[in-house]
């Protein structure tokens, strides 16, 4: 169990300091860069070398890097991709609300589907982006207030017979309460805190992406340690895993890449989401750089792999009724593989039995997530994407419960079991 735990608690911790996908995709880049690779421009002109390995992003919320091979023409791209966005409240213009003379409260809307109970009554605080004029244009600061600065109070069940029932409206009940104001209204508070962590003043952020997140930690627990509780699991254990994978491992005939995409709890519709070029320019930039014409590139992407990394409904203890009669995967028995009928999930046959094989090699157990057939589940990765580079592709996750709660439950092994597989995948 150490070898789990210790990867485990590299994951939490990871996971502690990505509170948004803007710090995710930061701390991505740091790791990488560490070990020396090289950060490019997507506005500036690419040279690239053999045996060396790149990073770039785009909107300070999505990333790509890549590792060239060092002799020879690769057969290939060998991808794996997460997504680094979570569930969660952002925060609106002009956000300060004053209620009853006595309470300072902030206008929030809903990032993606969540439950929101689970938000309600838990110490909470503020970290995102700002925008600020530099001396070279717009600049952008990353920001983080690391303070219990705020709480979704509920309504005590005295005062509402229904208040453990749901049916919460998200512009009325759950708007985080952030201070007292006294007798007048208190204007700008909050952004004059975020300019002190940016460094700057208030009238100089011109824009900000500012989002609610738990101040609850991960933490390991259960009889024998064997689960994981943690905020954002979905995607960043993922995320995580493919980033470790990836790091430690060179290529010999391929050329890797560990995407990390935003937006995918709203659709992955926007210009750093998966259904966005970056993918497909990246890989072409690459293809461009090794002077290829456009049909040996073809070529290329023709010999390629994407892995899709995106986590699964593990059968539930308390409502197993929900998953479906026949695959049924479990906390701490390995990768999941996603099949759909209708192609929300990009697997087929193929793509499955590869992806078994890697898990083969790897010494990894693999099990199977379908949806029950009445239950429409959601969609991810492996298909958005490869509408774009038509590439074969497996979607697979890593299982856990309560998703897209605040705070959200796995198993120990199953991280490694991910970091395994994905350094067989990366190391071919």
């Amino acid at each position: 169990m150490e070898a789990y735990r210790k990867c485990a608690e590299e994951m939490l911790d990871f996971i502690e300091k990505s509170p948004t996908s803007f710090h995710a995709v930061a701390n991505v880049e740091k790791v990488l860069e560490e070990q020396g690779f090289i950060r490019l421009d997507e506005a500036k002109s690419w040279k690239l070398e053999p045996g060396k390995g790149y990073v770039v992003t785009r909107n300070d919320s999505s990333l790509m890097a890549f590792r060239m091979p060092g002799d020879g023409e690769p057969k290939g791209f060998h991808i794996a991709a997460a997504h680094g966005d979570s569930p969660s409240f952002k925060i609106k213009e002009g956000p300060e609300i004053t209620a009853e003379k006595a309470y300072l409260k902030l206008n929030t809307e809903k990032y993606g589907g969540m439950i929101l109970t689970s938000w309600m009554d838990r110490p909470l605080s503020l970290a995102g982006r700002v925008a600020v004029k530099g001396k070279h244009g717009i600049e952008t600061r990353l920001v983080n207030l690391e303070e219990d600065l705020l709480v979704i109070p509920s309504v005590a069940v005295h005062l509402k017979q229904d208040a453990d029932k749901g049916g919460l409206n998200p512009q009325t009940d759950m708007l985080p309460l952030y201070g007292e104001c006294g007798t007048e209204e208190k204007k700008g508070v909050l952004m004059k805190r975020i300019a002190d962590a940016a460094g700057v003043d208030a009238e100089e952020i011109l824009g900000h992406d500012l989002f609610l997140y738990t101040r609850q930690p991960g933490r390991i627990w259960g009889e024998d340690g064997v689960f994981v509780l943690s905020p954002r699991l979905d995607d960043l254990q993922c995320v995580y895993a493919c980033m470790k994978a990836f790091a430690d491992h060179v290529p010999e005939k391929y050329i890797n890449v560990c995407a990390v995409f935003d937006n995918e709890e709203v659709g992955s519709g926007t210009k750093q989401g998966a259904n966005s070029t970056f993918l497909e320019d990246t890989l072409w930039r690459i293809g461009e750089s090794m002077g290829m014409e456009r049909s040996r590139f073809l070529q290329m992407i023709a010999g390629s792999f994407l892995i899709s990394a995106d986590n699964a409904h593990a059968v539930h203890p308390n409502r197993p009724e929900k998953a479906d009669p026949t695959n049924r995967p479990y906390l701490n028995r390995g990768i999941v593989i996603k099949f759909h009928g209708s192609q929300k999930y990009a697997t087929d046959a193929v793509s499955a039995a590869r992806m078994r094989e890697i898990c083969r090699e790897a010494g990894v157990p693999c099990q199977t997530y379908a949806n029950r057939s009445d239950i429409a589940g959601g969609s991810t990765l492996g298909n958005i994407s490869t509408a774009h580079v038509s590439v074969s592709s497996v979607d697979i996750g890593l299982p856990q419960l309560a998703m897209h709660s605040a705070v959200e439950t796995a198993g120990i092994k199953d991280t490694k079991y991910a970091v395994d597989a994905l350094g067989v995948f990366f190391g071919k």
